[in-house]
């Protein structure tokens, strides 16, 4: 599957964030580079981007990244980028591309999802030279209404398309589908005088061969001012929460690691370091614990508590940064359960040195074993979450932290080991039940 991206005008209504448009950088990625990661998410595979304004930064960014993501893209010089519209920008591109393809523009930020809604949609339109991905809520609140370019429709066929539509039955996302033919109709557009996509759009439609596909919901908007830089930003910040975040992760940790996430997003820092440096925050903080005396107990349950915050910003940053990778998951999972362990012996040490009790070893066996159950179950438990529209209250690593960083603040780790093994054990018992 290919993709053509138009980035070949000035943006100057965003100049003050970085200068060509494309390139600014939003939460660690620029514009254009989240384009790319959300086409290639959908299974787009080779890419060519039409440059013009700015050209001589573009294209050496365009073969770095190139290099960086081992998928071609191929730079397209527009000569006429500051004479004709974005339509012009397109109709450049008909030497390269002689098969169906998608059009982006390069500062709209659209989900993959969506993306893919796209493609399955467009291929039942045979007829169809042109599907354009409309989103039909009008009360869409990352919509700059008075920019943005309106659609009517006729059942699934674009009847007519513009900014200043006084009626209208969606907006257009800047996402199409084209197959060659395309290029005669920006050809006779730009002869017409109009080098708008949107009068190619508009003569397609006449023909009845301009179609609509509902994206129902999703995540898109036009990165083309500052106020929409800053929704976008806050709608990426936000959707870092998961179904799958206990209570503990969802009200305290979240929040705080998001705001960390956000300072480490703009560094060279990769999910797997932070990944490695919580751990070693947690085994660090369980040896303050295991020494014996409370106001060592009190410093690591604080170091435990943080470490266990840090645990979120490697899923965060590889989300922000498409860097997401089985192999760090597994990583990520495979150390937590070190740390659990590292950190019940902790506290069972600690336990054993002022009260030499055979029932500390017991209870803080039951606690580890408890703790691994609940994450060895987490799998296929949080499938059947993920499967349901709304949050549910779920039990795991983060809520066990907290009780042992509770524990600490109050010197009383056996009742907290007793706490740990009760419900984690329980709640293993009852996702066995329920998963049956």
């Amino acid at each position: 599957m290919k993709c053509l991206i138009i980035a070949a005008g000035k943006g100057s209504r965003l100049q003050h964030k970085g200068s060509p448009k494309p390139l600014v950088k939003l939460l660690g990625l620029s514009l254009i580079e989240r384009v790319i990661h959300s086409c290639r998410q959908a299974g787009v595979d080779d890419f060519f981007v039409v440059v013009g304004n700015q050209a001589d930064k573009l294209v050496p960014f365009l073969k770095k990244l190139s290099e960086k993501l081992n998928v071609p893209i191929t730079p397209i010089y527009n000569d006429k980028w500051d004479k004709y519209e974005n339509g012009y920008s397109v109709f450049v591109a008909k030497d390269y591309i002689n098969e169906p393809f998608l059009l982006s523009m390069s500062d709209h930020i659209v989900e993959a999802d969506i993306v893919k809604r796209l493609i399955n949609c467009a291929k039942k339109y045979e007829d169809a030279v042109l599907s354009l991905a409309v989103d039909t809520r009008l009360d869409n609140p990352y919509i700059d209404f008075d920019d943005v370019t309106k659609v009517k429709l006729n059942g699934e066929s674009i009847t007519d398309i513009g900014k200043k539509l006084s009626q209208f039955d969606g907006y257009d996302t800047g996402l199409f589908y084209l197959k060659p033919d395309v290029f005669d109709a920006l050809k006779e557009a730009i002869d017409s005088g109009d080098s708008s996509l949107s009068a190619a759009v508009k003569l397609l439609g006449k023909q009845k061969k301009a179609k609509a596909c509902l994206i129902e919901d999703g995540f898109w908007i036009d990165v083309d001012t500052e106020e929409a830089y800053k929704k976008c930003e806050s709608y990426l910040l936000k959707s870092l929460k998961k179904k799958t975040d206990g209570p503990i992760s969802y009200y305290l940790n979240r929040p705080i690691s998001t705001f960390i996430t956000r300072l480490l997003v703009n560094t060279n820092i990769t999910p797997n370091q932070i990944t490695i440096f919580s751990f070693l925050l947690s085994i660090f903080g369980s040896y303050l614990i295991s020494i014996g005396s409370y106001l060592w107990l009190v410093i690591g349950g604080f170091v435990v508590q943080l470490s266990s915050i840090i645990d979120g910003c490697d899923g965060e940053i590889a989300r922000l940064k498409f860097l997401s990778s089985d192999y760090g998951a597994w990583l990520d999972r495979s150390l937590d359960r070190y740390s659990d362990g590292f950190l019940i012996m902790g506290l069972t040490l600690y336990l054993f040195k002022n009260d030499h009790s055979i029932l500390n070893i017991i209870v803080g066996f039951l606690a580890l074993i408890g703790s691994f159950m609940v994450s060895y179950t987490a799998i296929k438990y949080d499938e059947m979450l993920k499967k349901r529209e709304k949050r549910t209250f779920r039990i795991g690593r983060d809520l066990r932290i907290f009780i042992i960083f509770l524990g600490s603040l109050l010197n009383q780790l056996f009742l907290t080991l007793t706490l740990i093994a009760v419900i984690m054990n329980l709640e293993s018992v009852r996702r066995i039940v329920i998963k049956y």
